[in-house]
């Protein structure tokens, strides 16, 4: 177990650093501190070890308890507590890394490792998001026709143009104007969802 650790962070160091292409299984067995044949038989192939480190960085990145309610939290809390969550995961270094790698991997028209991006990350954050949402709808606190729609709406106003511009190197995420931005759109982001779906 501790091999397989280790050649998931050396993994998902490389992956993030130079895109899947470029990243051989030499290196993330040299990175790990094991043979190249431990990682083939731990992870089988390269696209496997892949899907691995994606899947264990956004779980680490994203834990499932994040979007359960904690004792006293009312609603607007708990979609703060998300809101705060992802805004800052959005803009960090490391999600901006992994998505700049995997658009440059996928300009080769490949959309494999883009599909398993957003199973593991954005696509298990919006399942997650729904599951709350639908308790939130049952207890009455809600009224949603469409509670999976709901859920990608949420997490999408939490990106707003945030993510985009720094994608693009357009802002850097240290400087104190951008995190008080960041921190303005989730609690906007909160607000005009709970106008749209809270009872009236």
């Amino acid at each position: 177990m501790e091999k397989r650790a280790a050649i998931l962070d050396a993994a998902q160091d490389l992956f993030t650093d130079q895109g899947f292409e470029h990243t051989s299984m030499d290196a993330v067995a040299s990175r790990a501190g094991v043979s190249k044949l431990t990682v083939y038989s731990h992870f089988g192939d390269k696209a496997t070890l892949f899907r691995e480190a994606v899947r264990a960085r956004c779980q680490a990145m994203v834990p499932e308890q994040l979007y359960g309610m904690q004792d006293g939290d009312t609603l607007r809390e708990a979609l703060l507590r998300i809101a705060r969550h992802h805004a800052k995961l959005m803009s960090s270094p490391e999600t901006i890394g992994v998505w700049r790698a995997i658009t440059s991997d996928c300009a080769s028209g490949g959309p494999r490792l883009g599909q398993m991006l957003w199973e593991e990350g954005p696509m298990r954050s919006r399942q997650l998001m729904t599951t709350l949402l639908q308790e939130r709808v049952d207890h009455g606190e809600l009224v949603i026709d469409d509670v999976d729609r709901a859920a990608g709406q949420f997490l999408t106003l939490l990106k707003g143009d945030l993510h985009f511009r720094r994608l693009l190197g357009c802002v850097d995420d240290r400087c104190p104007q951008f995190r008080e931005e960041m921190d303005a759109n989730a609690e906007a982001a909160v607000d005009m969802f709970l106008r749209a779906y809270e009872p009236r």
